[in-house]
């Protein structure tokens, strides 16, 4: 077994910082449930937390969550480089998936940056990749409370030299089957067609 040692959108030496505090325990060895992302040892649990999606609607991370595989990815609209590539690449590997397999799967999008991101901005932003996708809000204790609840590390804000900032955050998207627990991940680099693979065999394993 290894901890996991994960990337955030933050550069730098201060880029290390952004590693796993949650602590995933990933296996080592081929994972026995034929899914290509990292299997966790200890699943993460999706707390029962209630956010603003970009309607202005409260949602509820358990309640609100209808289809059997939901997705769940901590980030920013003002992310210059990973986020960008991460939101792609899911909405590329859902699009390789059968109708009827890809409208079994949801995307939550939880901001980092409250501050910025309103409804409408993250709307904006996450219809460049899939308008299907949930674009999430709430104060940035509620969002660091959750985000450490599954694991995934989020910093506050870093002053950059032009005058805005960024955010550090750890780039993984989590695989929530029917039951509310993550038992896989996949990290900011993993391959569109793995993606696509592990999306289809989760709607598969909770139907």
């Amino acid at each position: 077994m290894a901890l996991l040692a994960l990337a955030g959108c933050s550069g730098g030496k201060d880029k290390d910082q952004a590693d796993n505090p949650g602590g995933a325990v990933i296996r080592t060895t081929a994972n026995p449930n034929g899914l290509r992302g990292a299997t966790l040892d200890r699943p993460y649990s999706l707390p029962s937390a209630t956010l603003t999606d970009t309607h202005g609607n409260k949602f509820n991370l358990v309640t609100s969550t209808k289809k059997p595989v939901t997705l769940v990815f901590f980030g920013y609209t003002n992310c210059p480089d990973v986020c960008p590539t991460v939101m792609a690449d899911v909405a590329s590997a859902l699009t390789k998936l059968d109708e009827s397999v890809r409208d079994q799967v949801q995307l939550l999008f939880i901001t980092t940056d409250p501050a910025r991101d309103t409804g409408p901005v993250v709307r904006k932003y996450l219809d460049r990749f899939d308008p299907a996708f949930v674009g999430l809000t709430g104060s940035l204790t509620e969002i660091k409370d959750i985000a450490k609840a599954v694991g995934v590390p989020v910093e506050g804000m870093k002053k950059l030299p032009s005058g805005g900032y960024e955010v550090g955050h750890g780039a993984q998207v989590l695989g929530f089957g029917k039951n509310d627990k993550a038992n896989v991940l996949w990290l900011s680099n993993a391959a569109i067609g793995d993606l696509a693979h592990d999306f289809g065999k989760l709607v598969e394993d909770n139907q």
